[in-house]
């Protein structure tokens, strides 16, 4: 697995969002844009990251910054998820994990002490000329978004 790191071209990509609608990253060229992965949808964690996210949305678009959460799960799972806990920012359906692999978000790691391959939680700032300025890589759940916001120079 290769992780991506600043300064990279961030790979584009085209997915079904939550309305089964295509999204690709080059839509947001010219914004700056948080590209997150998370292992699946309606988990306690991936919900406490979603959630955090969705608080913070108004203030990161505020400051001119969209969000893009990307699983494995299916359109509808991820609709479900979305009318469950109000995520009103797209979340991305890579059922092989194509978008994972190229981002360097899928891999080997510990589960219950146990070495399996799947999900990294992994977030990229992708800035306006599609270039990575942030690659994070194992991030957690809890406290991540006002990680993020700090490193993004926004107030907490």
């Amino acid at each position: 697995m290769t992780q991506l790191q600043p300064g990279d071209a961030a790979p584009d990509f085209t997915l079904q969002d939550q309305n089964d609608r295509p999204v690709s990253l080059s839509d947001f060229r010219g914004r700056t844009v948080v590209v997150y992965f998370y292992p699946a949808a309606m988990t306690p964690g991936c919900t406490t990251q979603a959630c955090d996210f969705r608080d913070s949305l108004s203030s990161l678009q505020g400051a001119g910054i969209e969000v893009l959460g990307v699983s494995r799960d299916s359109v509808a799972k991820l609709a479900e998820f979305a009318e469950r806990d109000g995520l009103t920012f797209p979340l991305l359906s890579d059922p092989d994990h194509a978008v994972h692999d190229a981002y360097g978000a899928w891999g080997e790691k510990m589960n219950y002490g146990k070495v399996v391959e799947g999900v990294l939680r992994s977030t990229f700032v992708v800035g306006p000329d599609g270039h990575l300025t942030h690659a994070l890589y194992n991030v957690k759940a809890t406290g991540h978004v006002a990680r993020l916001r700090g490193l993004l120079g926004l107030a907490a």
